[in-house]
């Protein structure tokens, strides 16, 4: 992604800093998504605000996973992507196959969840058309957007789609005693699965390794941002927490009881119901927010996965191993002004690789909304996602205490333990998701 500013001087001040804040913000927003809305509001639906623990558990883990994503790129002045390198060809192998059918998915997936706001806002066409136009959009906008115009975009619907659905969490006058009462943490009969979807469902899947690109075109480079990048990251998933509770709140406060489906379309009836006890206006409200949901899932996924693809045609061409380690005294050191190995930010959205992939993400999968299968697109996206997650927190955790990165940026008991705690609880994440779809 081009970036209009030249690696900078941390700030020091906590003005200057929230005036830097924006990586952050993109990858936890970029994270979530219809599929994640839905099963909020299905859990609110079935078990009302008990569950409120576990969107905070979710919130927790994705911080010290986005927090790990950050600390590893400014402390071994490298990529993600290098980091996997050098972990050997079966961690490169596994993400390149991983990308290709991953994108093939989720491109019709995302698409066709911006369809459906649009569709139920402005009619006139069918959702699968829509989708489409979203689609096409989204590539005409990434291709030609610099990363400044592309953050401050995205920052607009972040905040548009946060400020609505709060709002309408607002609106429905929760029992603070009863939230309160959801911090504690208890299973309910026939409520792991969504418990299970609440913690996986706080802002990432692939996303998240989109974070360190990020970070280097808004000129983030050395361990010197490592607080800046600890404030932003956290900043992002504060707000997507606050987020994904506003939403479980409305799911218990206005479909409490209701046997949902968990489809795209139940937020379509929430929506309805919004309507029918407010007005019109409060189903228009929630729909913008929607929209603006799963544009930012949309445009995030096409820029920084986008980016992710066009690092990998780039490393997969290195040697691998210890051995053909590149910039490895940046590395072993860790200087504060460290740079990144081999990517750069200013050349990668220009790339054949990037633009092969926007097209791979927006064309091919047009294909598969004939099907008209909105929700199984989700189910198997949502298999996909939790997919990465486990090797994400694995791979992390290889990387952050190895002698790859800086003495400072090494991972302490505290990362550690959130780390490990979250690839083991997306493991257990994943298999339960297989079982529950397929078994």
């Amino acid at each position: 992604m081009t970036s209009d500013i030249a690696t900078k001087t941390p700030p020091t001040g906590f003005g200057a800093k929230i005036r830097q804040l924006g990586p952050g913000l993109l990858a936890a927003a970029t994270g979530v998504g219809a599929g994640d809305l839905v099963a909020t509001m299905v859990a609110g639906a079935r078990f009302g605000t008990v569950l409120l623990w576990a969107a905070v558990l979710g919130a927790a883990l994705k911080l010290a996973l986005g927090e790990g994503v950050g600390r590893w790129n400014l402390a071994s002045g490298a990529t993600l992507l290098d980091g996997w390198r050098r972990l050997g060809y079966w961690a490169t192998v596994f993400f390149g196959v991983y990308i290709v059918i991953w994108g093939f998915v989720y491109g019709a997936t995302a698409m066709s969840a911006v369809g459906l706001p649009l569709n139920a806002l402005f009619g006139g066409l069918s959702v699968r058309y829509w989708a489409m136009i979203a689609g096409v959009v989204g590539l005409a906008l990434v291709w030609m957007q610099r990363y400044q115009v592309f953050e401050k975009f995205m920052t607009v619907l972040v905040l548009i789609k946060f400020v609505s659905v709060v709002s309408v969490a607002f609106l429905v006058s929760p029992d603070l005693g009863a939230l309160a009462n959801g911090l504690v943490p208890r299973l309910p009969d026939g409520s792991v699965i969504y418990v299970l979807g609440l913690i996986g469902g706080v802002g990432g899947t692939i996303t998240m390794a989109a974070y360190g690109y990020w970070m280097i075109a808004k000129g983030w480079k050395g361990i010197g941002w490592l607080s800046m990048m600890r404030l932003d990251n956290a900043v992002g998933y504060i707000m997507t927490a606050i987020f994904v509770i506003a939403m479980l709140i409305v799911g218990a406060e206005i479909l409490l009881g209701q046997d949902l489906t968990e489809s795209d379309s139940g937020l379509l009836t929430l929506g309805t119901e919004l309507g029918a006890r407010y007005g019109d206006w409060a189903r228009i409200l929630f729909l913008v927010g929607f929209l603006a949901v799963t544009t930012t899932s949309l445009l995030g996924v096409w820029n920084g996965v986008s980016l992710l693809f066009t690092d990998w045609t780039r490393t997969i061409r290195l040697p691998h191993g210890d051995k053909a380690e590149i910039g490895d005294e940046a590395v072993t050191s860790g200087p504060a002004t460290a740079t990144v190995t081999g990517y750069e930010a200013t050349q990668a959205e220009r790339s054949v690789p990037f633009r092969a992939y926007l097209l791979w993400l927006t064309l091919p999968p047009m294909g598969l909304l004939f099907f008209d299968r909105p929700f199984a697109l989700t189910l198997v996206y949502g298999v996909l996602g939790a997919a990465f997650m486990p090797f994400l927190g694995i791979t992390l955790i290889m990387l952050l205490n190895s002698r790859r990165i800086a003495p400072e940026g090494r991972s302490g008991w505290l990362s550690n333990t959130l780390l490990t705690a979250a690839s083991a609880l997306f493991f257990v994440l994943l298999v339960a998701d297989l079982i529950n779809r397929f078994g």
